[in-house]
């Protein structure tokens, strides 16, 4: 597990990062900035804006008929009543006459139902026209379903190609972040932002734009059929949209803040996991298994509770509203049953209201049921959106490196802090002269590796300036100078693949002979051959399936492929046996040749032949010259020298 640490000097790495330890948590996650965050989500479909026409063009003609069907049914309901009615009625007689009968004999609220019907004495059903208006209504069904299928497809390549853009954005983005970003960022944490974060806006956007597009125009379209149809019955329905309003903001107010600290309690939770993943065999080794266990169960209850909070609020939605729609329901068909029976409404037209109140509450239940789920996207758009608001390094400006370059190197007044207030490298200058071998020594958080990532760009300088063969590094591209530059470091990094694409990572286009070449000048040849499938077995996802030394054997061969010319090498022998270290300092002493190299070691006895040594203190260039000059100055490197090889010093 990582640990705090007082030395100012960060961990060592280089282009790969390692996670915080379990325990380390990000910045409290601020309150969901909904609106902002929702129009900047919605932004970024903007590029399908002619595909969202057409969406929304489609979605209008499937509503269109959507709405208009009940009022066609209640047309064919109309027709059936109308015959049944007059069917038993005198053929010839006149309606005003029958009403009249009607209430002569005391049968008033019948006589309002028919004189309310427009019936035809003596006229039963006619078929016909009941045939033509039930096969107009199956067409209209049919033809909006069919309508409404083609704008989900269409609706579904714009979410897709919109969450494609922003995976690359957001890809793209990490690539232009600092090394120092990763450094305060638990990998878990920001793994999940770009990976479930996202397929959760994605899937917030796929499920949420059509059925909102959709409601909302069913909304307007049956508002007004009901206005067409009944004006009182419309004003009657329309009472419980402020209700339903007032529902729907005060549950979605609390269950806002509820989904951010959900996302953020999964990031954490992820990040623990894919430590404690890692750091498996570290966690049996020092038996903190039960402490793993204890900090998983801590970080799963935060989600539980966030997600169950999360939930149950927004889970009020619907059956607040399907309260309140039925309420409105209720008040609807006892209104309306008076209305027909005298003889102010038809009955089908009742009926077609009845079906429209239905239509009218069931947008409204579906928006408000979908707020959850909007909330939720929208809390992990933000937190996508805060990686693509990160700081980026410094941009890189035109120029270019001598070629061939000589690889004079030259530190000129160099000045770096991490932080502001730790001072760690203060006005630092040397020169490493083409093709020398300079190593750099010193106790653990002087500075060693601070200096390398600097000469790679991974981090800016405060002050001062760099230069290869009299160019300011900070004046060519990052890929330019990383590409003359090879670097092997003391923490292995392999890709899942055979050791053969593994070593050919250091230069894509090398041949077969080549890779064998560095493969063999390296020593790796002669382990691979003992592998089943030699240079095509396959390298798993932890590298689990070769040694520490094996693996470290593998880097320095691509680093070799690579043929850079400067060099630099950060314990890159720290993990093999002693006989196979000699044989590679044999490698590594014909891969130095004519190339400039930095060499950083711990073991003295790896880099006695270096033409000049640094030796390094809190940041600092304390001395510096041959292993025979500074062993004669009996200064820091002779004490050095001495505690191993001479046992300790006093």
């Amino acid at each position: 597990m990582s640990k705090v640490s007082d030395a100012p000097e960060r961990p060592k790495h280089g282009p790969q990062v390692r996670g915080h330890g379990p325990g380390a948590m990000g910045p409290q996650e601020k309150a969901i900035n909904f609106l902002p965050s929702l129009k900047r989500l919605l932004g970024t479909l903007r590029p399908e804006r002619t595909k969202i026409i057409l969406v929304v063009a489609l979605t209008v003609v499937a509503q269109v008929a959507n709405v208009v069907n009940p009022a066609i049914l209640g047309e064919m309901t109309n027709l059936l009543f109308r015959g049944l009615l007059g069917k038993d009625m005198a053929a010839g007689a006149s309606l005003e006459s029958v009403v009249n009968d009607l209430r002569a004999r005391g049968q008033g609220t019948y006589a309002d139902l028919v004189a309310g019907m427009d019936v035809v004495p003596g006229q039963g059903v006619d078929w016909e026209a009941v045939a033509r208006v039930g096969w107009l209504a199956v067409g209209l069904a049919v033809g909006g379903a069919a309508v409404m299928w083609a704008s989900g497809w269409l609706l579904n390549d714009v979410v897709q190609k919109s969450v494609y853009r922003l995976r690359a954005d957001v890809k793209a983005k990490l690539d232009r972040l600092p090394l120092g970003y990763f450094d305060r960022q638990p990998r878990g944490e920001l793994l999940s932002r770009v990976t479930n974060d996202i397929d959760n806006v994605a899937t917030s956007l796929q499920q949420t734009l059509s059925q909102l597009l959709s409601n909302l125009l069913t909304l307007v379209g049956v508002l007004f059929m009901m206005f067409w149809v009944s004006p009182l019955l419309a004003l009657v329905a329309i009472v419980s949209v402020p209700l339903s309003m007032a529902a729907a903001m005060a549950i979605g107010k609390r269950s806002q803040s509820r989904f951010a600290a959900m996302w953020k309690s999964t990031g954490d939770l992820n990040a623990q996991v894919e430590e404690a993943y890692t750091g498996h065999a570290l966690v049996k080794v020092f038996g903190r298994s039960r402490e793993v266990a204890a900090a998983f169960q801590r970080d799963n209850e935060k989600l539980h509770d966030a997600a169950f909070g999360a939930q149950f609020i927004s889970g009020l939605m619907m059956p607040v509203m399907f309260f309140i729609g039925n309420l409105s329901y209720v008040v609807i068909a006892v209104v309306g049953g008076l209305r027909v029976a005298s003889g102010q409404m038809s009955l089908g037209a009742v009926q077609a209201f009845i079906q429209y109140s239905r239509m009218f509450s069931h947008p409204i239940t579906s928006v408000a049921s979908m707020a959850n789920l909007l909330q939720s996207g929208v809390a992990s758009a933000e937190r996508v959106f805060q990686v693509l608001d990160a700081d980026e390094q410094v941009p890189d400006t035109p120029g270019a490196l001598p070629a061939p370059l000589r690889g004079r190197v030259a530190f000129e007044d160099v000045t770096f802090r991490y932080e502001e207030d730790r001072p760690l490298i203060e006005r630092l200058s040397f020169v490493a002269e083409p093709g020398s071998t300079v190593a750099i020594v010193g106790p653990t958080g002087a500075g060693k590796t601070t200096l390398v990532n600097l000469l790679m760009r991974f981090y800016e300088l405060d002050s001062g300036r760099i230069t290869v063969d009299g160019v300011d590094i900070a004046s060519v591209p990052r890929a330019e100078l990383r590409a003359r530059t090879g670097m092997v470091l003391q923490d292995t990094w392999l890709f899942g693949g055979t050791i053969r694409q593994n070593i050919a990572y250091g230069r894509p286009g090398a041949t077969e002979d080549e890779i064998l070449a560095a493969a063999t000048a390296t020593y790796v040849d002669r382990f691979v051959h003992s592998l089943p499938e030699g240079y095509d077995t396959v390298i798993d996802e932890e590298a689990s399936n070769v040694s520490a030394g094996e693996r470290q054997l593998i880097t320095i061969a691509r680093a070799f492929l690579a043929d850079p010319s400067i060099l630099i090498l950060d314990e890159a022998t720290s993990l093999v046996d002693t006989r196979t270290e000699l044989l590679l300092q044999r490698a590594m002493a014909a891969l130095r040749t004519d190339r400039t190299a930095f060499v950083i070691a711990h073991r003295l006895s790896t880099i006695r032949d270096a033409d000049v040594i640094l030796v390094m203190a809190e940041g600092r260039i304390v001395e510096q010259g041959s292993h025979d000059e500074l062993l004669a100055a009996r200064g820091a490197y002779f004490d050095l020298y001495q505690s191993q090889f001479a046992g300790a010093v006093e």
